[in-house]
């Protein structure tokens, strides 16, 4: 029968990104690449085509009587990359981690390789960014030695699986996946063809040899993971490594997993000799903390990552503007959130901001986008307009409404009580909230307010004759 195309909606296909199209373009419309848009394979008509069916090598067997032993959980060494994954690594496990370029996702995977091989786990890194003297030089640098750490530095997939069956590891570490080059395959190294057949080839050797597998992802300018979005559905685990570069903080969050939590995140420092665990990271976003002179324009919150509660501090300041349209800057926080608090501070809460420059931001490059920080926010702008400080043992938690109204949160209790354990004595929750507390120690004040309003005039902060 001869081969006949198929009709299809989307007929091409960019090679760099996987961006798909109906007709033919000389320019890819999501990556803006010239000439990567082909088109895709013919496919045959297969409407009276039947599979020839095989004996399978293995029979299948009842579920009851699947060895569940082959899949614990084994730790990694690295105590807040365990926590991510959910208690450690399963064999046979393949996780990828994408991160922005310079982040530390090499430094991270080097400590996590060097911890597999201290505890007498054979270790395989492979890298394709680097020479392999490059890669001992850092790992001296962050005293990441060991004998059983095995190094080579490849990107032809054929030769680092041949690397893996002389070394025999339980644990490979392949940077990165964008770099690897597969001869099965058509397309440049980093191409949407060879990203899939050197994941899928990763992945077929994991499960058949039971071994670990890392493999680092690059990330586009808007942050998601390079390449065809099927490389995410391949692997098990997805983490992302997050952090500023001009910030010692870093933090690997779990967008996906299989075999645990999917919400948890993981705390790390960068430091001159390498990134280490942060296993109580509250400390690294307040300037404050809970004691010393009121500022104006400061208030604390706890946002909650993941499980995690983390204490964030809020700073605003607010100026007579200039200009005949006032500046909104924002660093840290939702800028489109912030301008909706500013316009109900300004309507529920009579607060002169209608010709002044507002700058709010995070200390310690934190990220808050939890509608929890909504109340804090608002009496950070409040105090830096009114210019009187709040008490400096006070923590704000409570997501306000258009109509100026405090809305409950969850995970009051869990936020109070971190808040409580690094002496936070005085807190404001919404009303709502109030029945969650219900053991609080004695020098602790917790204070109930059903709006905004109410919250800025326990202050004085509120602005005309009271409540608009």
């Amino acid at each position: 029968m001869a081969r006949t195309k198929t009709p299809s909606r989307d007929a091409y296909v960019c090679s760099e990104c996987g961006w798909t199209t109906a007709k033919w373009v000389g320019r890819c419309g999501e990556c803006q690449q010239w000439g990567s848009v082909v088109e895709q394979g013919t496919r045959t008509n297969s409407l009276h085509r039947t599979t020839t069916a095989v004996a399978p090598s293995q029979h299948a067997v009842p579920i009851s009587q699947v060895r569940g032993e082959a899949a614990h959980r084994t730790v990694t060494g690295v105590g807040e990359l365990d926590r991510v994954l959910g208690g450690g690594i399963v064999p046979g496990a393949v996780v990828l981690l994408a991160g922005e370029p310079g982040v530390g996702k090499s430094t991270l995977l080097l400590e996590v390789a060097a911890a597999w091989a201290r505890r007498g786990r054979r270790t395989l890194y492979v890298t394709g960014e680097e020479s392999a003297a490059q890669v001992r030089m850092r790992a001296e640098r962050t005293a990441d030695l060991s004998d059983e750490l095995y190094l080579a530095a490849e990107t032809d997939l054929g030769t680092v699986l041949g690397h893996v069956e002389q070394v025999s590891p339980t644990l490979l570490v392949v940077d990165s996946v964008q770099t690897m080059q597969a001869d099965t395959a058509d397309g440049t190294a980093g191409g949407v063809t060879q990203v899939r057949e050197v994941t899928s080839t990763l992945v077929r050797a994991a499960k058949q040899r039971h071994m670990a597998v890392v493999i680092v992802g690059h990330v586009t300018k808007d942050g998601s993971i390079a390449g065809p979005r099927s490389l995410e559905h391949l692997v098990d685990v997805v983490l992302s490594f997050e952090g500023d570069r001009h910030s010692g903080f870093r933090m690997v969050r779990a967008t996906k997993n299989r075999f645990g939590p999917a919400d948890e995140v993981g705390c790390f420092e960068m430091r001159e000799n390498g990134i280490v665990e942060v296993a109580d990271p509250s400390g690294l976003f307040i300037s404050t903390g809970g004691a010393g002179q009121p500022v104006p324009g400061t208030c604390i919150t706890v946002t909650v990552e993941g499980r995690r509660p983390l204490l964030a501090e809020i700073q605003s300041l607010v100026a007579n503007s200039p200009l005949q349209v006032p500046r909104r800057t924002n660093q840290g926080v939702d800028g489109s959130r912030v301008a909706m608090l500013t316009a109900v501070l300004e309507r529920r809460a009579r607060q002169p901001l209608g010709n002044k420059d507002v700058y709010v931001s995070t200390v310690g490059g934190a990220r808050v986008f939890d509608p929890a920080a909504d109340l804090a926010i608002a009496l950070a702008i409040a105090s830096g307009t009114r210019d009187i400080g709040l008490p400096p043992a006070l923590m704000a938690l409570g997501e306000i409404g258009l109509a100026g109204e405090l809305r409950r949160v969850p995970g009051v209790a869990r936020r109070v009580s971190e808040a409580v354990r690094l002496g936070f004595r005085t807190i404001l929750v919404p009303a709502s909230s109030e029945g969650d507390l219900d053991r609080m120690p004695g020098t602790v004040r917790v204070l109930a307010v059903e709006s905004v309003g109410d919250a800025l005039g326990l202050f004085g902060l509120m602005g005309g004759n009271g409540r608009a």
